[in-house]
């Protein structure tokens, strides 16, 4: 289980358009209800997200790593750090 930190949730609530068409959260505690529901989590490199998308069984075979940070499901931190949600 991780700790949603307040940069990991307002970057959520700023960008969760990015992956579903209606917002999902509207406050900070909402956010953090709704990542533990769907076992969010954050990794620190974008090599990092790319060994947890394929073992998730995700098809990223070809993708490059700017293509895989792209994603729907890849929301960049600003402390560099990665927050992958799945849909």
């Amino acid at each position: 289980m991780y700790e949603y930190d307040e940069e990991c949730l307002q970057t959520f609530l700023e960008k969760q358009g990015q992956l579903f068409d209606e917002p999902v959260a509207s406050t900070p505690e909402e956010a953090e209800a709704f990542l533990e529901d769907c076992m969010a989590v954050i990794v620190n490199s974008i090599e990092e997200v790319k060994t947890f998308l394929e073992d998730e069984g995700m098809d990223i075979e070809g993708m490059t790593l700017e293509e895989i940070e792209e994603s729907a499901e890849v929301f960049i931190l600003p402390s560099g750090q990665y927050l992958i949600v799945e849909g």
